[in-house]
């Protein structure tokens, strides 16, 4: 049932983007879209294939699309103007669908990335000067260590590697340096599929139109991921606590324990538990998932990983990265932006409710709506990127034509916006360059394209393997 919803001001496909200064339609109005009675067989249309339904959406109705969901409302917005609009101008009347906070709760507690109001700005604040440039350039040497010992043990030749496992345990081993001052070890493949489980729950979940307990039968899977990644995190903190506290390192979960120890009602050791789990979660997940699409990318496209690999010589001349020599690799940079244009790790930004009546162009949105942002649909848009499915390196050059405010957000915006881009960022330029002096990547014969599936993160279908030899 495609017959679009009542509106009367329809905004086609072939329209121009709906601006914020536009006239203004009463509250009740509301913009076009699919219907259904009931609106669940939309829902169950965005369980299958979120992503390619939200396209086929705004190809159909433009830029905002209305869709009922008994008893609620949603808006899909994918004008960029509009986008930046609402998660800059509105955010103070934007909070996080209580479905949402509910399931990624069950993982991460009431950390930042689930707190709300004046918990999240306490949280914010004190975790800020972690992520800062100053500390992301102060723990560089520590990457490009991690990174150093573990490229040592791939294969000078392997036709069949499986990069996607390999990149994924090294980001689990840098987050746990800088979290805890040790690696991941012997738990990464067990944290790695822990991980998965979890992911695919999570996103699951959001499409039950009744929330299950998670002591039910068929989530025993789920409960024993979970046990493992508490454990792992649990651990760690315990055996701190263990240590004398003149020997505890200059590392993040010591900076969570001052905290405790100062102030115990607002950081109560669970509260620790619930940052370091965020910080291991998504510090590392983001950075892999980036590199999984990035190493696909160069495998994919040899002239650019070539170009790539030429810059990486000449800046470093078989050196190891430095904070210093990061701009300079502008090619490679290149490359990883548009590999997260191409496959943004957060395609999708799901979840706001309005607590106000606010405005998307010239609508009136009351409350409570649920925003839908999604992140890939504005990356392919091709009235900012001509051929958008084309992985073009160029499109972020200095002297590439400027884009669009709001066009391009891998890792979102607003005062919410990713608080590790600057880690992430260094991160992966640190691995993309060490592993470019060490290794060619190209695609295993008669291998397809991996096919995108958005679990939280977006991740190849099947797990990555490419084929990887030593550079020449």
């Amino acid at each position: 049932m495609n017959s679009p919803s009542s509106s009367r001001c329809p905004l086609h496909h072939d329209a121009p983007p709906p601006s914020s200064s536009a006239p203004k339609h009463p509250p009740g109005v509301w913009p076009p879209g699919p219907f259904c009675i009931t609106g669940w067989g939309l829902l169950n249309r965005m369980s299958r294939d979120m992503l390619g339904t939200l396209a086929e959406w705004k190809k159909q109705f433009g830029d905002v699309v209305h869709l009922r969901i008994q008893p609620s409302h949603a808006v899909v917005v994918t004008d960029p103007e509009l986008v930046r609009d609402l998660l800059l101008t509105h955010h103070d009347s934007l909070v996080r669908w209580e479905r949402a906070r509910n399931v990624f709760g069950q993982v991460h507690g009431n950390s930042v990335l689930v707190a709300e109001g004046e918990a999240w700005r306490t949280k914010r604040h004190a975790l800020q000067p972690s992520f800062s440039p100053k500390a992301v350039q102060g723990f560089m040497p520590t990457i490009a260590d991690t990174v150093e010992k573990t490229l040592a043990h791939w294969p000078a030749r392997d036709s069949h590697w499986a990069i996607e496992s390999e990149l994924t345990s090294l980001t689990m081993d840098v987050i746990m340096r800088m979290t805890f001052s040790s690696g991941v070890g012997s738990d990464a493949r067990i944290a790695e599929e822990a991980i998965r489980v979890t992911s695919v729950a999570v996103n699951r979940e959001f499409f039950w139109p009744v929330r299950w307990p998670d002591w039910v039968p068929w989530k025993r899977e789920k409960r024993r991921a979970m046990a493992d990644l508490d454990g792992l995190i649990t651990r760690h903190i315990q055996a701190r606590l263990r240590t004398p506290r003149d020997t505890w390192p200059g590392d993040l979960l010591t900076m969570l324990l001052e905290l405790h120890e100062q102030n115990p009602s607002t950081w109560p050791l669970k509260a620790v538990r619930d940052e370091c789990m965020t910080t291991f979660l998504a510090g590392h997940e983001t950075t892999a998932a980036a590199l999984v699409w990035w190493a696909w990318c160069m495998a994919s496209n040899p002239s650019a990983q070539a170009a790539a690999r030429e810059e990486v010589r000449r800046v470093l001349e078989g050196r190891v990265p430095t904070a210093q020599a990061l701009p300079s690799m502008q090619y490679l940079t290149q490359t990883i932006k548009e590999s997260m244009r191409l496959y943004p790790v957060v395609p999708l930004l799901l979840g706001r409710i309005n607590t106000k009546t606010v405005s998307v162009g010239p609508w009136q949105v009351s409350t409570p709506t649920m925003f839908m942002l999604p992140v890939q649909l504005m990356h392919h848009d091709e009235r900012w990127y001509p051929e958008p499915e084309v992985f073009r390196p160029e499109r972020f050059a200095p002297d590439a034509p400027e884009l669009p405010r709001g066009a391009y957000m891998p890792f979102g915006t607003g005062p919410r916006v990713c608080l590790g881009q600057n880690l992430a960022m260094a991160e992966m330029t640190v691995i993309a360059a060490m592993l470019l002096q060490r290794f060619e990547l190209s695609v295993p014969e008669a291998m397809a394209a991996p096919r995108p599936t958005l679990n939280v993160t977006l991740r190849p279908e099947q797990p990555l393997h490419l084929a990887i030899a030593e550079a020449r």
